[in-house]
């Protein structure tokens, strides 16, 4: 074997890395793998190449930013983070918090609050609430994600038909009257050009099994838009050339420009002022929620087609290092990228320089092909917008949830996706979250049961009858603040002929401190009727509670056992001398 192909394998490196890389090149990373992650790169990068483009039009900003973000987000995180896997760039899923923004603020906003978003990722990675991200309720994710689809598909109808009209509104319904309003400027050449973008990407790739289909695509459809005009008098489709223009070395180019990302403060000569801070923070937290949500959501589904396990906090400080740094050379806002990322293991990628070479493509193809992206259509990209929403709206997981699922969870998912298309998703998260464990610890109090038994049953399954004069009062579940009161006030209620109350407590796992001091309510409204109380155990965690409580000393005569067994003859005997 040539040394060339002998795998490198390093000690611990003295400074902190990626956990995901550090575990790669530890296991040793030779030529083969290094081709594999090279092929891997290629393919992601050329996918990647005209939906970076494609999503930065749909913020309202040039298309060369979200190259800039593919480039720069996309390298860092790959080499920091904490998937093996995870391809990192702009996403669909920010348009809806990224479009507004820019409107308001404009680029140097954007770019500010990627920072500012950025900051507030490495502090939840460095808190480690990385784990926390897998509490949030299913409904509540199909929900926002379904209705950021539906924005986004909304937004797609301007270029799609080739609409003449300003510039969109913030909110969504009023997005929608401005599309109406301007209905009547429609032009066939877009119309057609989307229509044939959308039936080729859907075609394509039941012919081309390892070609990325939307380059092809759009590239067919791009040269028969740039020919059209000599067979068919008058033809003519917007462009990303007749759209955006860049100056580039004292020159004014169409399209974008084909030079390195640019460095410079991201906002601008103008500084940074606290009030600009203040405007821009509530837009950084949901950025950063939401990127935290996709990134991990997304490499979740890597671990699953791969069979390995990331770092979460490793994936939350990577990045937000990267949403630190790419506003500095023009990058917005970045995630994980699902679709990117699937296709990444798809095409064979070993490591995480698979998503380096990614960014390395789509700078190359900044470098040396430029003018030709001056030639692609407007509504070929909102073509591939349009199949991106679609893929991503999860319409039959949406519909098989409203149509098995309880109703509190179809509540849950209508409301959160209501609040993302109408107001936004940060509304739509924090209301949808709220309601959902509002309505999980419904549940749990109905699970928790209390009742009133006249015999019982030993560890064996032997009945143990319960003395006359005693009456034995159980509780099955935790008792907690949602099912206290209600297991409690039965007992603090109840009115009968006996002389000792025996609570038998074995069927508790917790109890927090809500449920102890309903359990202490009903303790002293037992002794006010003249009556012995015995605790049965075993005592529920955490059974430090119970040692705080100094139950004993606040209750004289209080009796607490271990077992059912001792305490219904501790009670028979309290019984009998009453």
């Amino acid at each position: 074997m040539r040394p060339s192909a002998a795998p490198i394998v390093i000690a611990p490196w003295p400074v902190p890395v990626a956990s995901a890389l550090r575990r790669v090149l530890a296991k040793g990373y030779g030529a083969k793998d290094f081709m594999a992650d090279a092929l891997a790169g290629v393919v992601v990068g050329i996918v990647a190449l005209p939906l970076s483009m494609a999503l930065a039009i749909a913020v309202g900003v040039a298309p060369e930013h979200g190259l800039y973000t593919a480039i720069i987000a996309g390298t860092i995180v790959a080499l920091l983070g904490g998937s093996k896997f995870q391809v990192t760039g702009p996403t669909a899923a920010f348009v809806v918090i990224l479009a507004p923004v820019a409107t308001r603020f404009g680029i140097e906003g954007l770019l500010t609050a990627g920072v500012l978003a950025g900051l507030l990722l490495i502090a939840m990675g460095l808190a480690r609430i990385g784990n926390l991200i897998e509490f949030i309720p299913y409904p509540v994710t199909t929900g926002f994600t379904s209705g950021i689809a539906t924005v986004i598909a909304t937004l797609q109808i301007k270029d799609a038909l080739g609409l003449e009209t300003a510039k969109l509104p913030e909110h969504f319904v009023e997005k929608v009257s401005a599309l109406w309003a301007a209905r009547g400027t429609a032009h066939g050449a877009d119309c057609l050009a989307f229509a044939a973008t959308f039936a080729l990407l859907l075609g394509l790739p039941r012919v081309l099994k390892s070609f990325p289909a939307p380059l092809v695509a759009i590239s067919l459809v791009a040269v028969a838009a740039t020919l059209a005009p000599r067979f068919v008098p008058g033809f003519s489709v917007a462009t990303i050339g007749t759209r955006f223009h860049a100056v580039v070395a004292g020159k004014v180019v169409a399209g974008i420009p084909g030079a390195l990302p640019p460095f410079g403060v991201p906002w601008g000569a103008r500084g940074l002022s606290f009030s600009d801070v203040r405007e821009l923070t509530s837009a950084a937290f949901a950025i950063a929620m939401l990127g935290a949500i996709e990134s991990l959501l997304s490499a979740v589904v890597a671990d699953g087609m791969t069979n390995t396990k990331h770092d979460p906090n490793a994936e939350l400080v990577a990045l937000g290092v990267g949403n630190v740094v790419a506003p500095f050379f023009g990058g917005i806002a970045a995630t994980g990228a699902l679709a990117r990322t699937a296709t990444n293991i798809r095409a064979g990628a070993r490591s995480p320089f698979a998503a380096v070479i990614h960014s390395a493509v789509v700078l190359l193809a900044i470098l040396a092909f430029a003018p030709l992206v001056a030639f692609i259509p407007m509504a070929s990209l909102a073509a591939l917008l349009v199949l991106v929403a679609w893929n991503m709206s999860e319409a039959r997981n949406f519909v098989g949830i409203a149509r098995v699922a309880p109703k509190s969870d179809v509540l849950v998912l209508v409301t959160c996706y209501l609040l993302t298309v109408f107001f936004d998703m940060v509304l739509a998260v924090s209301i949808g979250f709220v309601l959902a464990a509002l309505l999980f610890m419904r549940r749990m109090a109905e699970i928790t049961e209390s009742h009133v038994t006249l015999d019982t049953k030993d560890e064996d399954g032997e009945p143990i009858p319960v003395p006359e004069g005693v009456l034995l009062y159980e509780i099955n579940g935790p008792l907690f603040f949602g099912a206290a009161q209600r297991a409690m006030s039965a007992l603090a209620n109840r009115r009968d002929a006996s002389r000792v109350v025996v609570l038998h407590l074995g069927g508790v796992p917790t109890i927090d401190v809500t449920g102890l001091v309903a359990l202490e309510n009903a303790i002293g409204a037992v002794v006010r009727q003249k009556k012995s109380v015995v605790i049965a155990g075993p005592l529920p965690k955490p059974r430090a509670i119970f040692d705080k409580a100094n139950l004993k000393e606040r209750f004289p005569g209080l009796v607490v056992t271990d077992g059912l067994e001792v305490a219904l003859e501790t009670a028979k005997k309290l019984a009998d001398n009453r």
